[in-house]
């Protein structure tokens, strides 16, 4: 598997998230692979975006990141207790970013199974095995991915994406927009329509 570079991230945030729908997220972990799909992804841009952590020039300790190049890996915990991941896009110093809000895991279920709850795959009930990894959350979780991964690269052996996966070949998917979830503080943002998913 090769893995997207940098230029692909660089390009406007808007047309990045709708690229990377269908796509694969790789992540190495202990020496095995967990691989998924990408069905869902958020747009954030800071120069124009209430939602933005980076809105209006803001630059915090937490928010530096998404100044950093298009492709570095911006991490951070909500209600104390969920990691998102997000992946910062445009040239360095343009604070965008695109939130990974869900996957469909491919390769490495077992693996998964057990980060994500502390149980082998047979195990699942079909409720678990359905919300696996459809939430920003439980994604990081089924990948184990934290703090640790924050200004972490996607141009690495360990994280990555890439276009293709063995026998997946990239499909034409049929790709929504809609608003973003759970931003109503966001006043005119958050009716952008900047959320891209697959179509069920």
């Amino acid at each position: 598997m090769k893995y997207l570079d940098r230029k692909f991230y660089e390009r406007d945030t808007l047309e990045v998230a709708k690229d990377l729908i269908g796509k694969y997220l790789v992540r190495q972990y202990n020496g095995k692979y967990i691989i998924g799909q990408i069905t869902e992804a958020e747009a954030y841009i800071g120069a124009i975006d209430k939602a933005c952590h980076a809105y209006n020039g803001k630059k915090t300790e937490r928010t530096k990141v998404l100044y950093e190049e298009g492709g570095t890996c911006y991490v951070y915990l909500i209600y104390g207790m969920y990691y998102c991941m997000n992946i910062v896009t445009e040239k360095e110093g343009a604070a965008a970013a695109i939130l990974l809000r869900s996957v469909k895991l491919i390769e490495g279920k077992e693996l998964a199974a057990k980060l994500r709850y502390g149980k082998e795959l047979k195990e699942l009930t079909k409720y678990q095995l359905k919300n696996f990894s459809n939430g920003p959350g439980k994604l990081c979780k089924a990948f184990n991915i934290s703090k640790i991964n924050n200004m972490g690269s996607f141009c690495s052996e360990e994280l990555f994406i890439a276009d293709e996966w063995e026998e997946h070949k990239l499909a034409k998917l049929k790709i929504k927009t809609s608003p973003r979830i759970g931003i109503d503080y966001a006043e005119e943002a958050k009716d952008f329509n900047w959320r891209f998913y697959v179509e069920d």
